[in-house]
């Protein structure tokens, strides 16, 4: 799902303009990677927790010239499914498993 994906679903929902609606997902995700880089976490009730961590510098191989590197220390977000969330998407995906329907058509609207 794209984010013209997710303003179109919305807009239908509420009844908005995809203008209108657009506006406000741009908004929303304004506000959380404004906060995820001033704060480091992001908590939305029953769906998850976004946070910012440090990943330490790390030996690893190119695998396109098999030369050895260090690739260094950097931060990265990461993403923890809230309860909700996780057992819906196991829910979903059992469903779609046990009826043969693919999971990208079982979880898109």
């Amino acid at each position: 799902m794209t984010r013209k994906d997710i303003i179109r679903v919305i807009s239908e929902e509420l009844g908005l303009t995809q203008i209108q609606t657009s506006q406000i997902v741009h908004d929303l995700f304004d506000a959380i990677v404004n906060t995820l880089a001033r704060n480091g976490r992001v908590e939305l009730r029953n769906f998850g927790v976004f946070e910012v961590r440090r990943r330490k510098a790390r030996r690893a191989r190119n695998p396109r010239t098999g030369e050895n590197v260090i690739v260094p220390e950097k931060w990265v977000v990461t993403f923890k499914p809230g309860q909700v969330l996780a057992e819906r998407v196991e829910s979903e995906s059992r469903t779609a498993a046990a009826g043969g329907i693919s999971h990208e058509r079982a979880v898109t609207p």
